[in-house]
């Protein structure tokens, strides 16, 4: 790398700077290193110019560095794939008997990526159950957006999954979802669990009616989002 440094020089009054000098400085506004043992050398002996607030880049790991006043820590980009993770859960109840897909109220989560070129990793545990003998669909959705679900092959009802239940015999379901998404944009950006009934009342967290209260568990359902850096 051509600004790449392994001396920190010091100047005093009335020195002459040096073309190179200069263009050192101007090309990149912090020292440049091949690597961490190259910065070290660069700042260590009588040549020591290490301070509190100090900068630089080190060339081996794409990262900048500040000095703290007792180590040195890294600014950024992150040398982990992991940038933040987001996490909701719902511990309430929630009905509906909606035909047209609605939002699971609660069920949402958002998160502004730091890159539009990283990757959303979606996590979505629901529990669901229904009393009747009717179909459930749910679908994820990254702001008004519906994704990971069925193509529009034939007439079916696009879906991430579906609970279906035949005969009148309580049902209840554990879902869950991974989906890795790639949103483009550095803005907020919301994902969200969404589901409708073709006839009756769906619920999550909680079971329909039936004759022993104590077989009616109240669960909790969660969606998790993480961001992996390209």
């Amino acid at each position: 790398m051509a600004n790449t440094q392994t001396t920190v020089p010091l100047f005093v009054a009335n020195q002459v700077l040096t073309a190179a000098q200069q263009n050192a400085s101007a090309g990149t506004g912090v020292p440049v290193f091949a690597t961490t043992v190259t910065r070290d050398a660069a700042f260590g002996g009588s040549n020591k110019a290490l301070a509190e607030g100090q900068l630089c880049y080190i060339e081996a790991s794409d990262v900048v560095q500040y000095y703290t006043g007792a180590a040195w820590a890294t600014v950024g980009p992150t040398t982990s794939k992991i940038a933040q993770v987001v996490s909701t859960s719902l511990t309430s109840s929630f009905s509906t008997a909606a035909t047209a897909y609605t939002d699971i109220t609660g069920l949402s989560v958002s998160i502004t990526p730091t890159l539009n070129t990283s990757k959303i990793m979606v996590w979505v545990s629901l529990q669901g159950s229904v009393s009747a003998d009717i179909s459930v669909m749910f679908q994820l959705v990254r702001g008004s957006t519906a994704i990971d679900i069925g193509d529009a092959a034939g007439s079916r009802t696009r879906a991430s999954f579906a609970m279906l239940q035949n005969d009148t015999v309580l049902q209840q379901g554990n879902f869950s979802l991974n989906f890795l998404d790639s949103p483009a944009t550095t803005t907020a950006t919301t994902y969200k669990m969404q589901m409708f009934t073709n006839s009756g009342t769906a619920y999550i967290n909680r079971t329909g009616a039936d004759n022993d209260a104590a077989t009616r568990p109240r669960t909790a359902s969660n969606i998790t989002v993480m961001e992996v850096l390209a």
